[in-house]
């Protein structure tokens, strides 16, 4: 299969090519196949390279202008929008998408080649003996990258069901695998090594952006969550062990909301406060964050940057669903309608509401080089994950759980809830959800894990299946999967027959 036979091509490169410091470019030293792999920084090296490919979760799309992999999950949600034919968004609008369309294959790729780096980190780094280098060092960093392959496969088998399950580094080029079920793949990998994880003594918060035991049990608080719900139907039991590793986060990792929104889009505030898990960015860098430019609004003049996309900005249905006061949709908050140009001095009203969350005023009005990170957990996130989780656990709303809504309904400036029932409890956090995380690339999962979809016309939560939306489309069974690439597919015989539908 292309995609794993690139995974041989990663091990052979970090045994031949350089070491990285963590989030830096510059190479500092240089392996060959029969280098002394007995230093400290060959460790962190082979660790650091587990990272990489998670920019792979905002990467150009090639052929694409505009296209980005992270405008997939937005795309399907039927919540947005886009300035562009160019992104493929046209296939996604009206779900005539099939095994060729963008983004399938950026996705399976590179989560595939981020497996492939932490396969063999997990291999190599307990095999180090170095000065200074301690079993505990060792573990720690090889719970980091257990994680990372968790959040890679949870990607995965998420988006495509059924997936090749590779563990090991590759011995040889004879990689045409089978697939294997979701459930196998969390039971046997992405479970697993969580709870690995969760056993080593990895620091609550890291500013460098490093995977924390925060990050660790923010994930497997999702896992859980996930893995209760549809298509795996884990059971009631998952729901508590989801809310529990939540709750440890909440209780004891130090973590606080931001007082305001746009602390968000500071860059000075990555890895801080808020933030758990983080892809990490720089402006010092040629790579810097793409989405800044990709949701500015199209040739409208207002930054400095010679490409503005508006590759994806929410529909007015979605924004008009907002409660009234709702300060996530007040202009300059999580989206704006109008700027004032750095070009000319002019105010520039827009015809449609854009995405504010990923503004990096400096990047916009000077250097073009968004020095903000994208985040993959926050707390907001978290709190709402133990809100839904502890609800279903317990069979309803815990003292809790409706303090952590209202800690975010207040920071909306929304009055706070009372007593619900569990139906009306849940029903307020996945709006929640919508509302605090949209264009996080969350929503759709939510969508397709609880198998519920908010009807922004009628404010009634409609079935996955057969929900319109509004631009005319219903979804159907096969939008639960998203179909495997055809240029894997081709190679590689064994991953057929593609998902329902495909």
């Amino acid at each position: 299969m292309k995609t794993l036979k690139n995974i041989l091509i990663v091990s052979c490169m970090l045994l031949s090519c350089s070491c990285k410091k963590f989030l830096e470019e510059k190479p500092t030293n240089f392996l060959t196949p029969g280098a002394d792999l007995s230093s400290a920084k060959v460790a962190r090296a082979f660790a650091n390279a587990g990272y990489q490919n998670l920019t792979g979760l905002l990467n150009g799309q090639s052929g694409s202008y505009g296209g980005n992999t992270w405008n997939l999950m937005e795309f399907m949600t039927g919540k947005a929008n886009s300035d562009l034919g160019q992104t493929g968004f046209v296939s996604f609008q009206t779900l005539t998408y099939s095994n060729t369309s963008f983004y399938f294959d950026t996705w399976w790729q590179q989560m595939y080649l981020g497996i492939g780096a932490t396969n063999l980190a997990i291999q190599k780094i307990p095999t180090i003996n170095a000065a200074g280098l301690s079993d505990a060092d060792k573990a720690n960093m090889v719970a980091e990258v257990r994680t990372l392959r968790a959040l890679y496969y949870f990607y995965l088998v998420r988006m495509y069901g059924a997936v090749v399950k590779v563990t090991e580094p590759a011995k040889d080029l004879n990689l045409n695998l089978p697939r294997t079920p979701a459930k196998q793949i969390y039971d046997e990998i992405i479970i697993p090594d969580l709870l690995a994880a969760e056993k080593s003594t990895l620091p609550w918060k890291d500013a460098t952006g490093k995977v924390t035991m925060a990050a660790v049990k923010s994930l497997l608080a999702d896992v859980y969550l996930t893995y209760a719900g549809a298509a795996i139907n884990g059971g009631a039991a998952n729901y508590a062990e989801s809310a529990k590793r939540s709750l440890d986060v909440i209780q004891n990792g130090g973590y606080t909301l931001f007082p305001n929104y746009t602390d968000m889009i500071v860059p000075g505030n990555k890895n801080t406060t808020e933030f758990i898990l983080q892809v990490q960015y720089s402006a010092a860098v040629p790579v810097t964050n793409p989405l800044t430019p990709l949701t500015i609004p199209n040739f409208s003049g207002v930054s400095k940057y010679s490409d503005e996309y508006g590759s994806v900005w929410p529909t007015d249905q979605f924004i008009a669903s907002f409660p009234a006061g709702d300060k996530r949709a007040a202009e300059k908050q999580f989206f704006y309608t109008s700027y004032v140009s750095a070009k000319t001095g002019q105010t520039i009203t827009f015809k449609n509401h854009y995405i504010y969350k990923w503004f990096d005023v400096n990047a916009v009005t000077n250097t073009t080089k968004s020095d903000l990170n994208y985040t993959i957990y926050r707390l907001a996130d978290v709190m709402l994950m133990y809100a839904e989780a502890s609800n279903r656990a317990e069979g309803s709303p815990n003292a809790n759980a409706i303090q952590y809504v209202n800690q975010i309904r207040a920071r909306a400036t929304l009055a706070p809830i009372g007593a619900l029932s569990q139906d009306a409890f849940e029903k307020e956090v996945w709006l929640q959800r919508y509302f605090e995380l949209c264009f996080e690339n969350k929503m759709w999962f939510d969508m397709v894990r609880t198998r519920k979809i908010h009807n922004d016309i009628t404010g009634n939560w409609d079935n996955f299946v057969g929900h319109k939306t509004v631009f005319n489309t219903t979804y159907a069974e096969k939008q639960l999967l998203f179909p495997l690439p055809k240029q894997e597919t081709d190679v590689n015989p064994k991953l057929l027959p593609n998902n329902p539908g495909f």
